[in-house]
């Protein structure tokens, strides 16, 4: 229940808009998210989606389990008032029985917005350094009220032209008779009465003006019908950019919905909409050339704007080496049938990127195995071109300002093809690029590569001119980036606290002040990843990325339990354990070598007081020979973890089974000695 602890403290701070718009109060009252905090985040939500059928008999008996819980909890609860409110609620979820994988989709769209917006700062910058994203996605589905709301004035434009067609064959008919009337007169020699020749004029004036006036509307609603897929299409396009930026930031950890079947079948339904009120224009009598133009526009940026990336390439890539990426175009099965769609791939440089509608320039790089072909999956009803095996052979460098190295020039795969959509008179060329990426030609190359791309993914702006970033960012974002790439990478809930970061600040900063306040101070690119710390022959982001991998490959546990304090400084270090008994220790990163953990403790003195020492650090190699768990257990001097923690109840878990082996290593291992300082 994690998340929802931290939830509930950022509500009060949530417009009630925003709050609604989470909790929708006629599908999933914020009461339910409440009352069943911990049981809903211990569900697997995220097996679900809406083309997945397979899964409505368990959605089901999630669903009826909620009904459930809601109906004991408002039994035990004295509150007449929550009562009464929780068996309304669970009378409004019975509204679901009949499509239950609809409420868990939901669900499960709920807790990542939650996500979403625990991961974003909340105390961001100025709008001019860091503004919002793309529309917020309120979840993976577009707004079916509105689509909905389109579909039908569609139908009324179509019951209208019905009605103005059976009024007109009314019409002609009355015209008919009534100009009949002399020669009935002559034929059978009868004058019809007066009155009868009036009704009929009269009706004949009444289809006229009905006719009219019917005309007159079908025009108004064809106007409305035009402007609502206008905003319906501003909004999809909105929510395309949206699924695409946070795709852009799930490289440093934050939450994304890959999902784009929600996205398709809206484009699929908007494209339908705009054939049909096309159909429409044809058929009335004087054309509105208005209307057919903002048609033909409006059709012509939806069948280029259904074209994206559904799976990435790395975004490091070393030439020579082979490399797989996804395209997905979201009309697929309005492709006309025939010619086979083929997709081709190039790689383009920054000013390629910022000029894409002009003429190409030149090749600036040698792909193998760059052509893909449109397939439609009738299974995901999804159609996509794979590329398997490509390949980057060759790349040819921009000159480069100043000190720039080639692991700071960022490109990108350009996605293009020409395709023609069923019903349509005209070929369209469609095309699409990726994030951006970084070529390197040797593995030493990767770790400075990488932080171009942190750098790219973290402090980029929507629709930002390819591929600029600011050169400085406040520290408050650095710290989040940090974090959240941290926890992702580790694949663990439990946070960098505030004494890392402030440990942290120190560091890149090169500030040994314990009381400053780093948040609003600006960090540098330079600081981040082109100077050397001070006294070292590495970065930060070298250093602070080596901890983070060996984190991940052997020390994950250790960390998710909280028993490493991580990263601190000796100051602080100090501090905290000065006053501690003898074999108090804690684990800490160490900040002198790349990927060690060392363990700080203390022991007396000669005189009689007390020390602290540092043991050498323990690197990945190091652990892969013999784990942390069991060196802990074999240094007989360190006791207690901080702060008071006996070691063997917090490590006993992670010791393996033979003691004796294990203490033979740990004798006969060279590297264990104590150093301070480290």
């Amino acid at each position: 229940m994690t998340q929802w602890l931290h939830m509930s403290q950022m509500i009060h701070c949530l417009p009630d808009e925003t709050i609604n718009n989470l909790y929708p109060p006629q599908a999933f009252p914020i009461e339910v998210r409440h009352f069943l905090a911990e049981w809903l985040e211990n569900q697997r939500w995220e097996d679900f989606a809406p083309e997945k059928v397979e899964r409505a008999s368990q959605a089901k008996a999630l669903l009826d389990q909620i009904i459930s819980m809601l109906q004991s909890i408002s039994q035990q609860n004295s509150n007449v008032v929550v009562r009464m409110k929780l068996k309304q609620i669970s009378r409004t979820l019975t509204g679901f029985q009949q499509r239950p994988l609809q409420f868990a989709v939901l669900v499960r769209d709920i807790l990542t917005r939650e996500r979403v917006l625990l991961n974003t700062p909340t105390q961001g910058p100025s709008p001019q350094q860091y503004p919002p994203p793309y529309e917020s996605r309120e979840s993976s589905f577009p707004n079916t009220q509105d689509v909905d709301h389109l579909v039908l004035k569609v139908l009324e434009v179509q019951e209208i032209r019905q009605k103005m067609h059976q009024m007109q064959e009314e019409l002609n008919w009355e015209r008919q008779n009534y100009e009949s009337l002399p020669g009935t007169i002559q034929q059978n020699g009868m004058d019809p009465a007066q009155s009868e020749i009036h009704k009929l004029q009269t009706n004949i004036q009444q289809l006229e003006y009905n006719v009219k006036t019917m005309a007159t509307k079908r025009f108004q609603l064809l106007q409305e019908c035009v402007d609502c897929l206008d905003q319906c299409q501003v909004r999809l396009i909105s929510r395309l950019k949206a699924w695409q930026w946070e795709q852009h930031k799930a490289t440093i950890g934050h939450p994304f919905d890959e999902n784009l079947t929600p996205l398709q079948t809206w484009c699929e339904q908007l494209l339908a909409v705009n054939g049909k009120l096309r159909q429409e224009l044809m058929l009335i009598v004087e054309p509105i050339p208005e209307l057919q133009e903002r048609l033909g526009k409006l059709q012509q940026v939806l069948i280029q704007s259904s074209l994206v990336v559904e799976k990435q390439p790395p975004q490091v890539i070393k030439t020579q080496s082979k490399f797989s990426t996804t395209v997905r175009y979201l009309l697929g099965e309005k492709i006309a049938p025939g010619k086979p769609v083929v997709l081709k791939a190039q790689i383009i440089n920054e000013l390629q990127a910022r000029n894409l509608g002009s003429v190409p320039g030149e090749n600036v790089g040698e792909l193998i195995n760059n052509t893909a072909v449109l397939e439609h999956n009738t299974t995901s009803k999804s159609t996509c071109a794979t590329f398997r095996n490509m390949s980057i052979k060759k790349i040819k460098r921009a000159d480069r300002k100043g000190s720039e190295s080639v692991t700071e020039e960022k490109f990108a795969f350009l996605f293009s093809a020409e395709i023609t959509i069923t019903g349509c008179d005209t070929p369209y060329r469609i095309q699409t690029f990726s994030l951006p990426v970084v070529v390197i030609v040797h593995g030493s190359q990767d770790n400075n590569a990488l932080a171009t791309i942190i750098w790219d993914c973290a402090f980029s702006e929507p629709d930002r001119v390819p591929f600029i970033v600011p050169e400085r960012v406040p520290w408050r974002m650095m710290y989040s980036t940090l974090n959240s790439k941290f926890t992702s990478e580790v694949q663990t809930q439990h946070n960098l606290d505030h004494f890392n970061q402030h440990f942290l600040a120190q560091k890149i900063f090169d500030k040994s002040d314990f009381v400053d306040d780093f948040s609003n101070m600006m960090v540098s690119w330079a600081q981040f990843n082109k100077e050397v710390l001070p006294s070292r022959s590495f970065t930060f982001w070298q250093w602070f990325e080596g901890a983070m991998d060996l984190t991940k490959k052997h020390l994950k546990t250790y960390w998710s339990e909280g028993l490493i304090f991580g990263f601190i400084g000796k100051q602080h270090l100090h501090l905290i354990l000065q006053d501690r008994p003898n074999g108090t220790f804690l684990l800490r990163f160490s900040d002198s070598e790349i990927g060690g953990i060392t363990i700080a403790y203390v022991s007396a003195s000669e005189n009689g007081g007390q020390k602290i020492q540092n043991i050498q650090p323990f690197t990945k190699r190091d652990l892969e020979i013999l784990s942390l768990g069991d060196r802990i257990r074999d240094i007989n001097h360190i006791t207690y973890l901080y702060p008071e923690f006996p070691k063997h109840e917090a490590f006993k878990k992670f010791y393996s089974g033979n003691c004796l082996q294990c203490t033979m290593s740990f004798f006969h291992f060279p590297k264990f000695k104590y150093k301070p300082g480290n």
